[in-house]
């Protein structure tokens, strides 16, 4: 390409991975709402015998939005923003373009391969781990192939420095490599005694040591997964939007080591009152408390991005949820050492105020930053403006609404649960029985529901808004510079 010719950036990839992000964001989600009913109203898990039971769906709703819509959200934005800040087109390299469509191509025919084997009861049965040896094989082969895509394009890019966005993405990949890897290290049963489906497999681990690896890699799927790339997310999307230069770069380079250290560190205080050793649970409750420096430094960083242009929330909805995913994100992060504090965890452990802290997170701070990004690059993909500013506002404040409704919730029926496990009568006896506390919590199990359920129909919303983009909107002219086009 000549020297001043303008680059013309390749999104084939990017469009394919935004298309898997809402297939498997209305799949993840849908499976949500329907366990989300279930829990309140139990006759809910057999309508279709034991491929309906709320322990046969729950691996598919959290692997459908973790590493369906989250992983897909995260690969459509590092085709967009990679290309962009390293000033260099996949069109350039024929390899890289083969590369990203294979990275695609495998990934995709995985989660199809994980969605079919957990409806049939395949599983390790280990948190946010279960899939079967063959799957874990197929992950590593994809995961290697982004990895060549980004140091493939740091490799040939034109930009000499590398913006803070790819350092983030560098580490998401090299944690999570490192983090499956050792987790996943299993021994395929029928390959060593000759019995038994080929299917599965038996841990490398066992007892306290399994529940350490799990849980070092349990955790830190959180952080690598739904933190670190969606900050390098808002750190590309923010200032574009907005036309704001990022607030402080050295604090953004000081929160990203801070993270990166502290985090992997943090994952004990799943384990706190368990065999594993104490100093690891003092270590795993103090690193979480410690994790709010870098977490609140990213945050505010972005908060202060928009310091005198605050008007821009009145005027452009993207702002607002990406705004509103960082306030999330700061309320996640505060919560989440709270709870490991030792004496906390004693009344929240094991209580539906740990799945409060994780979606509030989840909804207000991952869905909404994916959501804002591919709003972002919908107008620059396809050449169209975004295709109705109302209907995205609408989004907002439904879904904004169904997280309050959720995560309130979920705090109030968390807290009864715990106080209610430890109540003592003066004999020392146990003042409820198990079913008494279910029974208290049904109303709330019904709020989190019907919360649920506005926040899938708004998703809905944005999955409509981005397929009338793609096909109707108005089209651009030329690529808008900041603010995203967007009619009435």
């Amino acid at each position: 390409m000549q020297n001043g010719a303008k680059i013309e950036y390749d999104y084939s990839v990017a469009k394919a991975f935004t298309f898997a992000t809402i297939l498997f964001g209305i799949i993840g989600m849908t499976i949500g709402v329907v366990l989300a009913f279930q829990l309140a109203f139990p006759e809910l898990n057999y309508l279709a015998g034991e491929y309906s039971t709320f322990s046969r769906l729950r691996p598919l709703h959290t692997n459908g939005v973790a590493f369906g819509f989250t992983l897909s959200g995260i690969f459509a934005t590092w085709y967009y923003v990679g290309q962009r800040v390293l000033k260099v087109s996949l069109k350039e390299s024929p390899f890289l373009l083969a590369v990203g469509k294979l990275h695609f191509l495998l990934y995709f025919i995985t989660i199809l391969l994980a969605v079919v084997t957990l409806f049939m009861g395949i599983t390790t049965s280990k948190e946010y781990a279960e899939l079967e040896w063959p799957l874990d094989l197929l992950v590593v082969v994809w995961w290697v192939l982004w990895g060549v895509s980004i140091f493939g394009l740091i490799g040939i890019r034109r930009e000499r420095t590398l913006y803070i966005s790819v350092w983030y993405y560098i580490a998401t990949f090299l944690g999570v490599a490192m983090l499956y890897l050792f987790n996943n290290m299993a021994v395929p049963t029928a390959l060593v005694s000759g019995y038994g489906s080929i299917l599965h497999s038996v841990s490398m681990y066992a007892g306290t040591n399994d529940a350490l690896v799990q849980w070092w890699y349990g955790h830190n799927a959180v952080a690598f997964v739904f933190t670190v790339p969606i900050i390098a997310m808002v750190y590309y999307f923010l200032p574009k939007e907005s036309a704001q230069n990022v607030y402080s770069y050295k604090l953004s380079i000081l929160a990203f080591w801070g993270l990166l250290f502290v985090y992997l560190w943090a994952g004990g205080h799943h384990l706190i009152y368990s065999t594993v050793p104490d100093w690891m649970q003092t270590m795993g409750s103090v690193m979480s408390v410690v994790l709010i420096l870098p977490s609140w430094g990213s945050a505010i960083n972005m908060l202060l991005t928009m310091k005198g242009e605050w008007n821009q929330l009145q005027t452009n909805p993207l702002i607002k949820f990406m705004v509103l995913a960082s306030t999330f994100y700061m309320l996640s992060t505060i919560e989440g050492p709270i709870q490991s504090i030792k004496s906390v965890n004693a009344i929240a452990h094991f209580t539906d105020w740990i799945p409060g802290h994780v979606h509030d997170g989840v909804l207000g701070w991952v869905v909404f930053m994916i959501m804002a990004a591919l709003f972002h690059m919908a107008p620059r993909m396809y050449g169209r403006e975004i295709y109705s500013k109302s209907l995205m506002e609408t989004q907002f404040w439904l879904q904004t609404t169904a997280i309050v409704l959720y995560f309130t919730s979920m705090w109030i029926a968390g807290i009864t649960q715990g106080m209610m496990w430890r109540a003592y009568d003066e004999y020392g006896s146990l003042v409820y029985s198990f079913i008494d506390t279910v029974t208290v919590l049904q109303p709330y199990y019904t709020i989190r529901a019907v919360g649920g359920s506005m926040y899938l129909v708004g998703f809905f919303m944005f999955a409509y808004n981005m397929y009338k983009t793609a096909t109707a909107g108005r089209v651009l002219d030329k690529e808008p510079v900041n603010a995203s086009p967007m009619a009435a």
